[in-house]
């Protein structure tokens, strides 16, 4: 693969329309696109890993999202100066806008991902492989006869919070109508973690696109030379080499940041958290840190301190990794994370801070509440609303179908689309929407929705 093809500012259905001339470049105008929709928006009603905040605000998916995104323009700035400095003929290209490729790219990052957290993402793959949406496997027909194949089913069962942004930011205008993000080639294949489809997803069920966006995928592979390679699945696209990096700053933020929540929110002592913190250095490092930590009097102040400086070891470490190894990534054979190849000693304290989380963080009373609610509270959704899409003749389905917006394919001619129009749906959701929605249908609220 060749940078100067990889990075394209053509966009996606508007391919001839020609750029405006402003100050913004046109990752710029992708970036601006995504902060002011409402998509985005509505990231901030949408839960991270805590509940949403009472007395004590912690992360939701919004907080998250612009986090990430600053960690991805330092490290998108990182690299492009190291790499013009070993490419200085590239100067003319868009490497020089690499921050702002994987800045807006990291923003878009968690706009599929349903409410209630990663616990939505799994409720509704779970519907359709352990629950009622069982029934709408190969041998359901809707009332036209129509019923989905194989592959759409595995799109299903295998439901991706990735593959579902993919789907928002292309979905909207390709071949069906105007509107929509209309984003640049680089920045979308920037979000696709996993280039390739629930067919070929691994054991974890992870792929990057449903079965509806893989043409979309396809053309945007062409037009940047991403390389096909041949693996223990089959052939398959090599992962962009942008996506190493908004998958650093994805990795460098939830991590950290989780750590630092938990010790808002007493799960972790203070004493637990500053020794995970400070074991990303060495002695020498430790000491200077600690000294520091002596001029500040406020407990959370000295947390914020340590989190900082190692979100900036953690950005050094990832940009000295993907330079190392340009030469792997552009051939599609570099193997895992970033993360992954960091030095040994911040490795182990980041694998040491997964432990934890895994443990204490993941496993709180607080967040497995939210699990339950979530769960239920999508499962409920998904059975009303696919019974109304897939029986429309029904009173109760048509008073359902006429309250969603019209945003929603949600009359579309296929069994599959109207699937998905209920997923889009139901994923564009905030938790208190959700929420609400659920209570309404359930005879215990007649508040508005």
């Amino acid at each position: 693969m060749k940078w100067e093809q990889l990075l394209s500012n053509k966009r996606l259905g508007q391919e001839k329309t020609a750029h405006r001339e402003d100050d913004r470049s046109e990752f710029q105008r992708d970036f601006d696109r995504l902060i002011f929709s409402a998509p985005f928006r509505r990231l901030q009603n949408k839960t991270q890993v805590f509940p949403l905040p009472g007395s004590i605000f912690v992360h939701n998916r919004l907080t998250h999202s612009l986090e990430v995104s600053s960690v991805g323009r330092s490290l998108g700035n990182d690299v492009s100066r190291l790499l013009l400095e070993r490419h200085p003929e590239l100067e003319r290209t868009h490497l020089t806008e690499m921050g702002s490729i994987v800045s807006a790219a990291c923003l878009a990052h968690d706009l599929g991902n349903p409410p209630f957290g990663h616990s939505g993402e799994r409720a509704i793959g779970s519907y359709f492989s352990e629950g009622e949406g069982r029934k709408y496997e190969t041998y359901f027909c809707d009332e036209t006869g129509d019923s989905l194949t194989p592959e759409q089913w595995q799109d299903l069962i295998h439901f991706e919070g990735n593959a579902n942004a993919f789907r928002l930011l292309t979905h909207h205008f390709i071949g069906r109508r105007e509107g929509g993000f209309v984003m640049t080639y680089s920045t979308l294949a920037s979000i696709v973690k996993y280039p390739y489809a629930s067919s070929q997803a691994s054991k974890k069920g992870k792929f990057g696109f449903f079965q509806s966006e893989e043409a979309d995928y396809h053309k945007i592979a062409q037009e940047l030379g991403i390389k096909k390679i041949r693996g223990a699945e089959g052939e398959r696209y090599a992962r962009y080499p942008l996506v190493y990096l908004v998958e650093a700053a994805d990795d460098i933020c939830y991590q950290i940041m989780d750590i630092e929540d938990a010790h808002k929110l007493k799960i972790l002592t203070t004493e637990e958290t500053k020794t995970l913190l400070l074991s990303f250095f060495d002695e020498e490092k430790q000491k200077a840190a600690t000294e520091r930590l002596a001029t500040l009097d406020d407990i959370n102040e000295q947390i914020v301190y340590l989190r900082s400086i190692v979100i900036g070891l953690l950005e050094n470490e990832c940009v000295r990794v993907f330079v190392d190894n340009e030469e792997a990534i552009l051939q599609g054979q570099f193997e895992g994370s970033l993360i992954e190849h960091i030095s040994t000693t911040p490795q182990e304290a980041y694998k040491q801070c997964v432990k934890t989380a895994v443990a204490k963080i993941y496993h709180a009373q607080m967040v497995v509440d939210i699990e339950i609610a979530g769960h239920k509270v999508i499962t409920q959704l998904l059975d009303l609303m696919l019974d109304a899409v897939t029986h429309t003749d029904r009173t109760y389905s048509k008073i359902l179908i006429n309250r969603v917006s019209s945003q929603y394919d949600i009359k579309a001619a296929t069994l599959y689309e109207r699937i998905l129009a209920v997923l889009d749906y139901i994923s564009g959701m905030t938790d208190v929407f959700a929420l609400d929605l659920y209570r309404k249908i359930n005879g215990m609220s007649l508040a508005t929705v």
